[in-house]
Order: C-alpha cells, then sequence, then structure tokens
C-alpha cells in the first residue's frame, strides 16, 4: 500500500469528540463505584462477582463505541491510496472581469450599493463557469490586476471579496487604460477568439480614450461585454464615510456631486468587438450566471493543455464497514441485568 492521502483532512477535528465521550465513559465509572462503595460500604467489590464482570462488559462496550467513532472519523477524512497516473483533457475559453471601483460605484442607486451589487453578481457568475480560466482586474484612476488568469475558483473568490474603492489608489476612471492593461498584462498572445472580457461600470470615463482601446482589443479578436450600472437619466449622490457615522455625500465646491450611467459609450465601444454585447442594467437586477449561459458556455472553446494527475482510490468503505461492525458486536453485548450480593 503506498502513502495514505487523506482528502478531507479538517475532519480529524472531530476526533476531540471521541475524545469527550471518552471522559464521560469514564466520569460514569468512578460514579457508579463510588455509588456501591456508599451503599455497601468497605470490601463491596470481594461480595458483588456479577458486579465486576458486568464492569468488564461496560469496558468493552465504550472500547467498542469509541472505536467504531475513530474509525468513523477515519471515513469521513476519505482516505485513499493506489495512486494512478491519469490525463485530463480541458477545454474553455479565458473570461477576465474588468471591475470599476472608483468612487462612484458607491452609489446607492443598486442596494446596497453598485460596487457591492457587481461582486455579488460576478460570484454567481463564477458558479457557472465550466473549465473556464478567469481573472480578475480592478481599475479606477489606474488598474490593478486582482488575480491573473486561474482556474482555482477559490482563489478568485478570496481576491474578489477583498476588492474595495480603495483597491486603486488613483481616483478617477480610466476605461480606455484598463482595456489597454488587460489585454497586455493578463491575456496570452495565443487564440485570442477565445477570449471574452467583461467590463462592469457605470461608463463614465476621464479621457482615456476608451473607444480606441475597445477598437484596439476588437482587432485582436477579443470579445467585449460591457455591463452598465446606474440610471442614464437620473443622477445619484456618491456617499462618503464621516467621523460621526452620520451619512454625507461627496462635493465639489460646495454642490453634492452626481452620477450617472454613460450607456452611450459602453454601446459604441461593444460594437467594434467581435460580438460584443452591451447590457443595460440600469438600477436593475444583474444576472451574470444568465450572461454567461447565453454568450459564453456555449461559444467555441479551445482545448487547453492536456495535464497529468495522480487519482487516489478512495477506500472510505473499510473504515465504514469497520466502524458499523463495531458497533452491531456493542449492541450484542449485554450488561448483566442483577447483581448479586454476597452476605
Amino acid at each position: 500500500m503506498n502513502e495514505i492521502h487523506l482528502q478531507n483532512l479538517e475532519m480529524l477535528h472531530l476526533l476531540w469528540l471521541v475524545s469527550i465521550l471518552a471522559g464521560l465513559f469514564w466520569y460514569a465509572s468512578r460514579r457508579r463505584r463510588a455509588s456501591l462503595q456508599l451503599l455497601l460500604g468497605e470490601g463491596w467489590e470481594q461480595r458483588t462477582p456479577d458486579f465486576r464482570r458486568g464492569t468488564s462488559r461496560r469496558t468493552w462496550k465504550a472500547v467498542a463505541i469509541l472505536a467504531s467513532l475513530v474509525f468513523l472519523v477515519a471515513a469521513l477524512t476519505r482516505p485513499a491510496w493506489n495512486p494512478v497516473e491519469t490525463t485530463v483533457s480541458r477545454q474553455g475559453r479565458d473570461v477576465v472581469f474588468l471591475l470599476d471601483v472608483s468612487r462612484s460605484m458607491l452609489a446607492e442607486d443598486l442596494a446596497p450599493n453598485r460596487l457591492e451589487r457587481a461582486k455579488l453578481a460576478i460570484r454567481d457568475c463564477i458558479e457557472q463557469l465550466e473549465g473556464d480560466r478567469v481573472g480578475l482586474v480592478v481599475f479606477a484612476g489606474n488598474s490593478v490586476v486582482r488575480c491573473p488568469l486561474t482556474v482555482d475558483y477559490g482563489f478568485f473568490r478570496m481576491m474578489l471579496d477583498g476588492v474595495a474603492v480603495d483597491s486603486v489608489t488613483k481616483g478617477g476612471t480610466m476605461i480606455g487604460d484598463a482595456l489597454r492593461r488587460t489585454s497586455t498584462e493578463v491575456f496570452d498572445d495565443q487564440d485570442r477568439a477565445f477570449k471574452d472580457l467583461i467590463l462592469i461600470t457605470d461608463g463614465q470615463d476621464h479621457e482615456s480614450f476608451p473607444l480606441e482601446a475597445a477598437k484596439a482589443i476588437g482587432e485582436e479578436g477579443i470579445r467585449l461585454i460591457a455591463i452598465g450600472l446606474g440610471d442614464e437619466n437620473e443622477g445619484q449622490p456618491i456617499p462618503i464615510a464621516s467621523k460621526n457615522n452620520q451619512k454625507s455625500y461627496l462635493t465639489h465646491e460646495g454642490e453634492i456631486v452626481k452620477t450617472r450611467l454613460d450607456g452611450s459609450t459602453l454601446r459604441d465601444m461593444v460594437k467594434t468587438t467581435p460580438g460584443g454585447r452591451y447590457f443595460n442594467v440600469a438600477t436593475g437586477v444583474i444576472d451574470l450566471g444568465t450572461v454567461y449561459q447565453q454568450l459564453i458556455a456555449g461559444a467555441q472553446k479551445r482545448s487547453l493543455q492536456d495535464q497529468e494527475i495522480q487519482k487516489y482510490e478512495e477506500k472510505f468503505q473499510i473504515f465504514l464497514g469497520t466502524a458499523f461492525l463495531l458497533l452491531m458486536l456493542e449492541g450484542t453485548t449485554r450488561e448483566k441485568p442483577k447483581e448479586k450480593i454476597r452476605g
């Protein structure tokens, strides 16, 4: 047998329950002996041979129960051995989420705000992925690669959870710069036709030439899917933190700054990329899972590099069967119903 591989190691914490139960058995035995000594006085053990035999049976039953729990915990860890080399072939696309984290994304026309609603939508979309590589770039006045392309969705979620408006040091909204950085630093140079960029923003750009950047990625075969958040007609104030915990809003020259969705720029951008789509969420519901299923899941996928993995044979059945066998043996062992006392 090769080295044992435990695939659910955290279940070993349940062994604490076994030690607690063992302590309870020991305490019950001590209490039982103390009660008989109090009732019968000194020398009670010599006058109660049936009790001694019953003690042996109780000890066996306790050991059987404890051992069965140990084997049950061992089964829950999913032990496996006898690894076999297996070749896994994978197909998929490269999907990068480009998320606006500028202060305007704190507007509350989507509850609790645009940014948190966007993060929730991305989490829902990740649940729909079918082997695609996924990446995350956040931007405001500059852009930061939070997660390079990966199939480790757990790591992606961890990086997404930490996203906030302070994830980027420079204020503003430079969509064009973010598109250019994503194209050069996240996507590789191969098979550009199998790449999707999902831009989530309110569309307000500060002269970073987003339309020209969209044309450039379109010429490389990258598809742009834009998600517009916010109301195009009615502006919304931008909440800011205050020292007295009272709600206040961003102001400029004494006037409250309001932000609204610039949908026209986003519509023009997606038209310059092959198969580009614009979704005007406005203040409604974002369902990126449906977007993924409609546009990405069924799209052509490229064959990705084959990977050699070691697949272990799971053997939890052995431990589970042993646990049930011990419980059955414990159930067939009976204690003496009465104890004879020698006078």
